[in-house]
């Protein structure tokens, strides 16, 4: 397991974790909450989080962009033209090709615009971006947003900071089955077996944030998801018993004494 790694874009990572960088107390839980977590990844709300000002504080001064890798996110965003302008922003700010991109449809669920999503994913792929994309649990969707260019797809396992855990895993399994890309849950997760559940189904990973960032203890919380990643990627990797609908003993009935 300590040898099981991952690429998307060309780029390989150990963990299969990626960690937020909002709801927290300050920048320094959140640095403690990411290295207990062993996250190579942090995504970055562009339209929230200060990467660029000086005056102000900086997240960068306490998680180094050097060490661990970035992925701007468009949080926040309604329409495809403003994930894209955002993200053309974070280009300039940061020099950042691998983003992640959500468009959102409507304020209360949170729940992707997938048309939008899948026309700003086709810019951002001609325009030299390689796009992460939030969507939808649907696998035709999904494959419609790998042949645009997306270079991993992120469906929700429930709506954003719900913690509701994994909602549909027989559509996340049908997206990991047909996919070519890597496959992440972004949403949802609420505590460490879920996390598992979604590595349990194939995922590449899992993506989250609320789920630390809100607990009562989040470095705790997030030392905790470090291990149901890995235990649920094993879990995977060993392959399951199969379900059967009636008992079946582990020593045979047949030769007793």
């Amino acid at each position: 397991m300590m040898m099981d790694s991952w690429s998307v874009a060309g780029r390989t990572f150990n963990s299969r974790l990626i960690v937020g960088t909002g709801k927290y107390k300050d920048f320094e839980q959140n640095a403690a909450a990411l290295e207990a977590s062993g996250a190579q990844i942090v995504t970055v709300a562009v339209r929230r989080v200060n990467v660029s000002d000086p005056n102000a504080p900086m997240l960068t001064d306490y998680i180094d962009p050097k060490k661990i890798t970035y992925l701007p996110n468009t949080a926040g965003c309604f329409t495809g033209d403003e994930a894209i302008r955002t993200l053309r922003l974070a280009r300039e700010a940061g020099g950042w090709d691998l983003v992640k991109l959500e468009v959102l449809g409507e304020a209360k669920t949170l729940y992707p615009d997938m048309r939008e999503t899948l026309k700003a994913t086709e810019v951002l792929a001609k325009e030299g971006f390689l796009p992460m994309v939030y969507c939808a649990d649907d696998p035709i969707a999904a494959k419609q947003l790998e042949d645009a260019g997306a270079v991993a797809i992120m469906p929700l396992g429930a709506p954003i900071g719900s913690g509701l855990g994994l909602q549909n895993k027989v559509m996340i399994r049908l997206i990991v089955e047909g996919a070519k890309v890597p496959v992440l849950v972004d949403a949802g997760v609420g505590t460490a077996s879920d996390a598992s559940v979604a590595m349990e189904l194939g995922c590449d990973g899992v993506l989250m944030n609320t789920a630390i960032a809100e607990a009562k203890d989040p470095v705790m919380m997030a030392g905790a998801m470090k291990l149901a990643v890995q235990s649920g990627r094993a879990a995977y990797l060993a392959g399951r018993m199969g379900r059967r609908q009636y008992a079946d003993p582990s020593s045979p009935l047949a030769g007793l004494i």
